[in-house]
């Protein structure tokens, strides 16, 4: 099957786009450059989807891509030069009244200690409580067995509330991670 009509990518930019942003979002930190990463994720599964075999849904195969496509450009020596920010005018021109500056805070402080962790770590928290993906679903994206991806996720959730306590912010927050 190809994925050479309009209709076609247009269904699976409206089933996955939100989950490919989003983990777009997390390894690169900046919303411009998860859209950017969005853009190419989609064009290249448009480009490649005749080579997909079905072993996995779409979504798990689109998240791999997503987050292969993050990895490369995380690699780049121009990206590694370019100083980004959480806060910038893209993201406050995004933000609508009422604005909870108490989540955000949080959702921030939470984002700094999950860049603390190693990438395997950081890895299976973001597919596991921000993708939602089972055990099953992170076991086919990342090509481990499904009791690796238990013992990096408890592994993971251990190390991640040692930095939350660690930080000012963890006393309240450290308790979301379970």
């Amino acid at each position: 099957m190809k994925l050479n009509s309009h209709e076609s990518l247009e269904r699976l930019i409206d089933l996955y786009s939100g989950d490919v942003y989003k983990i777009a979002y997390c390894y690169m930190k900046d919303w411009q450059l998860a859209e950017d990463v969005s853009q190419e994720v989609f064009y290249k599964a448009m480009k490649n989807y005749a080579n997909f075999n079905h072993r996995s849904s779409e979504k798990t195969w689109l998240i791999r891509i997503t987050i292969n496509t993050c990895k490369d450009l995380l690699k780049t020596g121009w990206l590694k030069r370019v100083q980004t920010s959480v806060v910038d005018d893209g993201l406050m021109g995004q933000i609508e009244p009422p604005f909870d500056i108490i989540r955000w805070e949080r959702d921030c402080a939470i984002d700094d200690c999950l860049q603390k962790l190693s990438d395997q770590d950081r890895e299976v928290i973001l597919l596991f409580y921000y993708d939602e993906l089972t055990y099953e679903e992170i076991s086919a994206v990342l090509g481990i067995p499904m009791g690796t991806v238990r013992s990096r996720l408890s592994r993971a959730r251990l190390k991640l509330k040692k930095i939350l306590n660690e930080e000012d912010e963890g006393i309240f927050i450290s308790s979301a991670i379970k």
